[in-house]
């Protein structure tokens, strides 16, 4: 495998070096509510609820790792995912010393640049110890985003799809 991915940028003539690795601030549920609902709301580096007129919503942050063909490094996406309330609080509750056989179901919360919209496609998150983030594994289905996160991507549309979520070209 090689070490590092790297390429030249076809927007910007940037030479730009290790595997990309993109971060969304918010669920986009979150970024869609009023400005009172927000406020009324919490929005940490990992954690969000709020309640709407639908209920009460709750949301960790995780990561997305997909795999490079002959790069050691995925292309990581900071991403967020909805859970039930239980499964928060147990994330919540277990943060410091999180149970790492835990398995919560949560639906994907934002859309990602060059994919077809990625909301709410199934995942399942998997805590990991030593406070990192916990990571997804996307149900298998035809979405292209599945498609790559199972099948991994190749070096060519890894450079495409960051140049589209570095530069807004998709």
């Amino acid at each position: 495998m090689a070490a590092i991915f790297s390429f030249k940028c076809a927007s910007c003539d940037d030479i730009h070096e290790g595997s990309p690795s993109f971060a969304f601030h918010a669920p986009d549920p979150f970024l869609a509510q009023p400005e009172a609902v927000q406020a009324a709301g919490h929005l940490g580096s990992d954690l969000c609820r709020y309640e709407d007129a639908d209920g009460s919503h709750f949301f960790i942050r995780v990561l997305l790792e997909v795999p490079i063909h002959g790069i050691e490094d995925p292309f990581l996406w900071g991403v967020w995912v909805s859970l039930s309330e239980t499964n928060y609080q147990r994330y919540v509750d277990t943060y410091d010393a999180p149970a790492t056989s835990d398995r919560y179901f949560g639906w994907f919360c934002n859309r990602l640049p060059w994919y077809p919209d990625s909301l709410n496609l199934k995942t399942e998150v998997h805590p990991r110890a030593n406070h990192q983030r916990p990571f997804i594994v996307l149900e298998e289905s035809g979405h292209p985003l599945a498609v790559d996160y199972h099948q991994g991507i190749g070096v060519q549309r890894a450079q495409e799809i960051a140049e589209a979520a570095m530069h807004g070209t998709a």
